[in-house]
């Protein structure tokens, strides 16, 4: 005999054989074989913890009742503990208050097993039901639950869900068209009249859901949200109450303004010789004799002039009052180009009666690397990189709301947002300067260019917009024709010139058409429209003749590229940009690498080191007609990206800080090596277009046809 039983049958056997022996030591034996009671532990109502005294627990449900049953560590080591049940007891009053009870008993099992039974579906709603378990071993019952230090489980059955909340709002009125706006904040209100609501979920726009606390069990909840666009919003709310039912879902509706405009605003544009700005909102802003009007504005920005501020203690605008109140929701923000960064210099601040209450600046310790930074009381966040000579639009945004003040940077926020506290502000509005201890200090050198003041959360999509510099075309060949050696711009801009082995191919004359002439030939169609660039690998090529592009700055080239799998066997390169020592970029097929790559070294020596980013894909594309590739250095961000037809993804991403502006004329289908000239393109080239500044991903995918794509919004 073995396992269990085994155990215990020769344990049986042992004591009878000292009963008849007389030999029975007192008190030692006896205690040894003596079965111990099952334990009962771990009772929940529905999976809610045992609830006791005067606050039951509430269900929404006939409540699934469970203990834990275990049997202590000496049965099982005499064989005792084999099966375990559960006797689960509960009662109530009735309405004529007679006592009720019911008693069920689950199936037996083995130890530390969780037992449950289903109450039955009689149980009256709304009344305080009772309820306690014991376990059973086969040979002795555990106490009861209830009793003492324990005590009895109770609960509520709970048979109807809460009634829809009604929702209300001051600053969005239901289905009142055109109120509040866009950034700012207002307050719903949810309120069920069911008084045992002790949750409300909800969602705004369909979006995550939030969950909100009424102060007492029935009461109303407020939650705050800002709308991030003027179109028609839902908030969408459901209660829930302490039973965990649910109400029917009320759907709130509510139609924002569009964005308000700054509440002060200085283009800055004014005419030469002024000596003071005028404001599009707010008042005229006082111009000290250090400042300059017709400035030089960035390129692709909707700005017409900016102002020239020398750095000097003269070299400042001023008005009698803030530019807005910061100590509410607030932004500031301005176009901005130092013309220095070795130096703390002001954007722009706002005086109190002790110093500033917050700024727009320009950091630079002198241990350490020059930053941007926005300053509110003694908080201050920072980020970025200025460069002396490059524009950058800057955004400080305060939301009392969230209690963060954040900075973006040509649209991006930079920095750690931080917590800052309010601070309100009664004296003048500066820029260029800033007020410390001993009078005005950190004077700007540069320019600077439409300044506002928002009284409002400037949005995400207005942040994007605000820093946009909207590209230019640069040139655009399409290669359906070929006259004296040249291949025209679309619009008269500056041919590329052809050499020996570069070609204008064009498809099929209609004239001519295999599927209804036998005698004509097959020809393969052009990449893209009437016809494209051929190359045959061993000299030929196309050259403009001078940069396409200024490789210094932000800047966009896209083309159609097609390499046979035959003949892709090399490193074959479709465009480069030469500077003294090397190619600024260059854009090639590595076979090695099965992939599409971008190589821009970070300095015009013949060894700097390079940012290389690579696109997987076939030579000749998915389709069999080429890959529409596309290049865009965005200096504002520092950041370089490669395209495949419209995509860009982590690997195809690099940083790359400065870049440096090359000399040499723009190559279609080779590169410079050490020899010389190498690395020409057997393949086919279509649509080169370029642009001054980058590309955003929604224009990219529009690159690689005859038409150019809307850069517009």
């Amino acid at each position: 005999m073995s396992g269990r039983w085994g155990r215990r049958g020769l344990l049986l056997g042992s004591c009878l054989a000292a009963v008849v022996a007389g030999v029975v030591t007192p008190g030692v034996a006896h205690a040894a074989e003596e079965n111990l009671p099952p334990v009962v532990q771990d009772l929940q109502t529905e999976f809610k913890d045992c609830a006791t005294g005067d606050t039951p627990a509430y269900v929404g449900s006939s409540p699934v009742l469970t203990a834990r049953l275990t049997d202590p560590a000496e049965d099982d080591r005499i064989g005792y503990s084999e099966r375990l049940t559960a006797e689960f007891e509960i009662w109530w009053s009735d309405a004529d208050g007679v006592e009720q009870r019911r008693s069920l008993t689950t199936s037996p099992f083995p130890p530390d097993m969780i037992h449950r039974i289903t109450v039955p579906s009689d149980i009256p709603a709304d009344t305080v039901i009772s309820w306690r378990v014991r376990a059973n071993d086969g040979k002795a019952n555990s106490a009861w639950s209830s009793e003492a230090p324990g005590a009895a489980c109770r609960f509520v059955y709970d048979d109807e869900s809460p009634a829809a909340p009604v929702v209300s709002s001051p600053e969005y009125p239901e289905e009142t068209w055109w109120t509040g706006g866009v950034g700012i904040y207002g307050s719903f209100t949810m309120d069920s009249p069911s008084a045992d609501v002790v949750e409300y979920r909800y969602t705004f726009l369909g979006g995550p859901q939030g969950t909100v606390h009424p102060a007492e069990p029935g009461g109303p909840a407020t939650v705050r949200f800002v709308p991030l666009s003027n179109a028609p919003q839902t908030l969408s709310v459901q209660a829930r109450d302490r039973s965990g039912r649910m109400s029917g879902r009320t759907d709130y509706t509510f139609h924002p303004k569009a964005a308000s405009a700054p509440v002060s605003r200085w283009k800055l544009d004014d005419e030469v010789g002024s000596t003071s700005a005028a404001a599009e909102e707010g008042e005229a802003a006082r111009a000290g004799r250090g400042v300059t009007f017709g400035g030089p504005v960035p390129l692709g920005a909707p700005l017409t002039s900016t102002a020239t501020l020398d750095g000097s203690r003269h070299g400042f605008l001023t008005t009698d009052a803030p530019a807005v109140d910061s100590g509410r929701t607030f932004a500031v923000g301005a176009w901005v180009r130092p013309a220095e960064a070795g130096r703390p210099m002001t954007v722009l601040s706002q005086d109190t009666a002790s110093g500033p209450a917050y700024a727009l600046a320009l950091e630079a310790p002198r241990d350490g690397t020059a930053a941007w930074s926005f300053t509110l009381g003694d908080a201050k966040v920072t980020g970025g990189a200025p460069e002396a000579g490059e524009w950058a639009y800057l955004l400080g945004v305060h939301d009392t709301e969230t209690g963060h003040a954040q900075l973006f940077v040509n649209g991006h926020e930079v920095g750690t947002k931080a917590e800052a506290a309010p601070v309100r502000a009664d004296g003048a509005f500066q820029i260029g300067r800033i007020r410390g201890k001993n009078g005005y200090r950190q004077r700007w050198h540069g320019d600077i260019g439409d300044v506002r003041a928002y009284d409002r959360l400037v949005v995400p999509r207005e942040v994007t917009e605000l820093a946009h510099r909207k590209p230019k075309l640069l040139g655009h060949w399409s290669f359906s024709t070929a006259d004296d050696g040249n291949t025209p711009e679309n619009k008269g801009g500056t041919p590329l010139r052809l050499a020996a082995g570069a070609s204008v191919y064009r498809g099929p004359d209609d004239s001519c058409l295999p599927d209804f002439d036998p005698d004509c030939p097959w020809k393969p169609y052009p990449l893209v429209g009437e016809g494209h660039l051929a190359l045959d690998g061993e000299g030929g090529h196309a050259v403009l003749g001078t940069p396409v592009v200024d490789t210094g700055d932000s800047f966009t080239l896209g083309v159609v590229a097609k390499i046979e799998e035959a003949d892709a066997t090399r490193p074959m390169t479709v465009l480069s940009q030469a500077g003294e020592h090397t190619d600024a970029f260059k854009l090639r097929y590595d076979p090695s690498k099965y992939a599409w790559q971008l190589i821009m070294p970070e300095r015009d020596e013949a060894d700097a080191p390079e940012k290389v980013v690579s696109q997987v894909t076939q030579p000749d594309g998915r389709s069999g007609y080429g890959t529409r590739l596309t290049v865009v250095y965005d200096d504002a961000t520092d950041t370089v990206k490669l395209y495949a037809d419209g995509y860009t993804n982590a690997g195809a991403t690099a940083h790359l800080r400065d870049g440096w502006t090359s000399t040499g004329p723009l190559q279609v289908g080779r590169a410079r090596t050490a020899d010389g000239w190498g690395e020409y393109l057997k393949g086919d080239v279509d649509e080169l277009q370029a642009y001054a500044g980058a590309l955003r991903d929604r224009d990219v995918i529009g690159l690689g046809h005859e038409t150019d794509p809307c850069l517009c919004g």
